[in-house]
């Protein structure tokens, strides 16, 4: 069987096409680390705050200007309610809801997270500049889900 010439280039354009969105799919998951999150962590709901982390939360220093925000999500609040940081400083927030689904959206930047309950949610991210921002639950979860917000003060 004889293909003609153009059904051969389009299916070497094709093939050519899927190789090269593999390759920069797989160097921006290992190369940049810029994987899905896993989900594997998990964690039992009823007892998150018998469980460490999450049975202390807060800020703390990790390393050199790198902090490690341990928070819970429960019906309309964050808890911790105020984070401060310093500006420049990267933060890995560890995250698990108490209850039902919520979101975790910081306005102003990229980072927007779903936060289930059983689960544990990382997320990363540098704040290079000072300022308040404000973060929000963009999963609806009950009738107060409006007032669920909290601030990140970079200084």
């Amino acid at each position: 069987m004889k293909m003609h010439r153009a059904e051969e280039v389009w299916l070497i354009i094709g093939v050519a096409i899927l190789v090269i969105s593999m390759a920069i799919t797989g160097y921006q998951a290992f190369a940049l680390d810029m994987g899905t999150p896993s989900g594997l962590e998990t964690i039992d709901p009823q007892k998150v705050d018998e469980t460490a982390p999450f049975d202390k939360p807060g800020v703390y220093k990790t390393g050199d200007n790198e902090y490690e925000v341990v928070m819970t999500l429960q019906i309309f609040s964050f808890t911790p309610m105020d984070i401060e940081i310093p500006a420049g400083a990267k933060v890995t927030f560890v995250m698990t809801s108490k209850d039902v689904v919520h979101g975790f959206q910081v306005a102003g930047t990229n980072l927007n997270a779903m936060v289930t309950p059983g689960h544990i949610q990382r997320a990363t991210q540098k704040f290079d500049e000072a300022g308040e921002y404000l973060v929000l639950c963009n999963e609806y979860c009950g009738a107060g889900h409006q007032m669920m917000s909290t601030t990140i003060t970079v200084k």
